[in-house]
């Protein structure tokens, strides 16, 4: 339909100009009223079709062009989520969100001027074949201007895509430097340095500024030029015509000359439209670039096509259907925790600079090790490597006796709970991110999960409930808050398998001392990987892990690690100076281990 009406509005604007001249040339030269009226109605008739066809056209190229970046945005999206977490480290928040709004606007625009300057062109080949058509030799002066516009085509073409991408990607880098202003604000108002965002923000606006208007200034210069070769040829046209006229030259007569007149009028006012859509045209080309070359991206890594479902000893166990009552009974179920073992580890966020060093560990079902060393040991990674956020570079890691390189990335996740230290909270209510885990958790659900962690109350006391709104980033509740939220999402997950990173950094002394005995009923028949710094958290695991530069230096537990007088004594010691050992559980340590106060000499 698009390109119906903007073909037949093609045909119509010309014939407009065509219609005026024979209205003159034939009822007014005659000096025919009657026929001056019906050819006066004649092309007031032409011209409301010629506006009904306008906003068909209109219509149906807005439709066109909101279902084309409705799913362009859908496609994007949608392989922005399959990209892993090494393209996201590497890639600026603001250039991806630069193209999903920025370029794909741009994109749709560019749409719109394709239909637009396809418009002109059909405008223009009418409008030459009724100048064919009504006199030949002045058709030929016209194409005595080809040649020039051919070759204004040919000089302004490369530079106006070259200063287009420029300025697209400025804009993205802008974008960038926004996104990262926003986000650290707390930072920068912390540090007083509002002066050097500024200044950072103004280099960018700066460059920004520079590329436009040198687009600009190099599209002001093209349409004029066109411009003005018609304003030549009119010229060359009333040299040349109206001596034909006078002198009978190639049958030219007054009327025909002044029939021609409209006619070139037409032509060159299509010639300028598409000189002043071109520019922009090729800035939506770089916007549609951007945004398919991220379309289009493929993955640096994805599951293999023959990747199968890790294996849920759970399942035979617990019902499909669940209930308030079957809560109990699915954390029971969830003793059967996970094997983790660590086959000759080594990986690396660059192939050339490994993190994690032929790193050798079994960690039983059930199990809760922890990962302690200073900041850069490794541990976190070895983390992300288990969630396979992240493909081994040598060696492997295997989940009850299965390759992660040969699992589906989703059945590792689906039996996987991550507790971060900087949990993020999407906008909405409490009770929307605790369902995030479990979509189909009822009320009574939630609010069980929230008892046994001992976080009910907490919850119950915020303004709203379990309804209060958490903000953008969870930034209307408190850090310990935000944590608690985290931790009941991660018990509503039912993991078979717990990685807690740094989970409890953002937790008071108060509020952690009340959740350690339900954490241990969190962790308890869960196979758990617990990344600490507070010695009241590591002291209960049963496995103390101990990495420096990607390597593991000592494994065993609390007391036989202290007795051994190594790296985590001397890391025991750093954290009991520093205050970082926080109050011991108030319930005994577990098979024997000692509490933070003992040991130590």
């Amino acid at each position: 339909m698009v390109l119906v009406t903007t073909v037949i509005r093609a045909v119509q604007r010309p014939l407009l100009f065509w219609a005026t001249a024979a209205v003159i040339n034939g009822p007014i030269a005659a000096h025919d009223a009657k026929g001056a009226w019906l050819g006066s109605a004649g092309f007031l008739a032409l011209a409301v079709s010629t506006a009904f066809v306008f906003h068909l056209r209109q219509r149906h190229l807005n439709e066109f062009g909101e279902q084309l970046v409705h799913d362009l945005r859908r496609d994007l999206f949608a392989n922005l989520q399959r990209q892993p977490s090494s393209y996201f480290h590497k890639t600026k928040l603001g250039r991806i969100i630069s193209r999903v709004v920025s370029d794909i606007e741009t994109a749709r625009r560019g749409v719109q001027l394709v239909v637009f300057i396809a418009q002109e062109f059909v405008q223009l080949a009418v409008c030459g074949g009724l100048m064919l058509y009504q006199n030949f030799v002045l058709f030929l002066v016209i194409l005595g201007f080809t040649p020039f516009l051919l070759w204004s085509n040919r000089y302004f073409h490369p530079r106006l895509q070259r200063f287009s991408r420029a300025a697209a990607e400025s804009q993205s880098r802008l974008t960038g430097v926004l996104a990262e202003a926003v986000r650290g604000v707390r930072v920068i108002q912390g540090f007083t340095r509002q002066g050097r965002g500024e200044a950072a923000f103004a280099r960018r606006a700066d460059h920004l500024a520079d590329d436009n208007v040198l687009l600009a200034t190099t599209s002001a210069l093209y349409a004029p030029l066109l411009g003005l070769t018609g304003q030549f040829f009119l010229a060359a046209l009333l040299l040349i015509g109206g001596y034909g006229a006078l002198h009978g030259f190639a049958g030219l007569e007054i009327e025909s000359l002044v029939a021609f007149f409209f006619l070139p009028t037409s032509f060159f006012l299509s010639v300028q439209a598409a000189a002043s859509y071109y520019p922009m045209i090729l800035a939506a080309q770089v916007g549609a670039e951007r945004v398919f070359q991220l379309i289009d991206l493929t993955p640096e890594w994805e599951d293999t096509p023959d990747a199968y479902d890790l294996p849920d000893p759970r399942t035979a166990l617990v019902p499909a259907a669940r209930g308030a009552a079957e809560l109990e009974r699915t954390q029971a179920a969830g003793s059967a925790g996970a094997r983790v073992e660590f086959r000759g580890l080594t990986f690396g966020y660059e192939p050339t600079r490994p993190v994690l060093r032929d790193v050798d560990l079994v960690v039983a079902p059930g199990q809760t090790v922890a990962l302690v060393g200073h900041t850069g040991s490794g541990k976190s990674t070895m983390a992300s490597v288990v969630a396979k956020f992240y493909l081994p570079t040598a060696g492997a890691v295997l989940i009850d006796g299965h390759d992660t390189r040969a699992l589906s990335s989703q059945s590792i996740r689906r039996q996987l709970g991550l507790v971060q230290q900087n949990n993020f909270l999407f906008a909405g209510t409490v009770r929307d991110n605790l369902r995030f885990a479990q979509p189909g958790a009822s009320d009574a659900e939630l609010s069980e999960a929230a008892r046994r962690l001992d976080c009910l109350d907490l919850f119950l006391a915020l303004p709203r409930g379990l309804d209060t709104e958490v903000g953008e980033g969870g930034t209307s509740l408190s850090l310990g808050q935000r944590q608690l939220v985290c931790f009941t999402r991660a018990l509503l997950a039912e993991p078979r398998l717990l990685i807690l990173d740094e989970a409890t950094s953002a937790i008071d002394p108060v509020t952690e001392h009340r959740i350690q005995r339900a954490l241990a009923r969190l962790l308890s028949g869960r196979t758990s990987l617990v990344i600490a710094h507070r010695l009241s958290t590591i002291v209960q695991a049963d496995m103390i892990v101990v990495l420096d530069h990607g390597r593991i230096l000592e494994r065993g537990s609390h007391h036989s690690l202290l007795a051994r007088r190594g790296a985590y004594h001397a890391l025991y010691r750093e954290f009991v100076a520093s205050g970082l050992a926080g109050e011991p559980p108030t319930a005994p340590a577990r098979r024997g281990q000692l509490l933070p106060a003992e040991g130590l000499s």
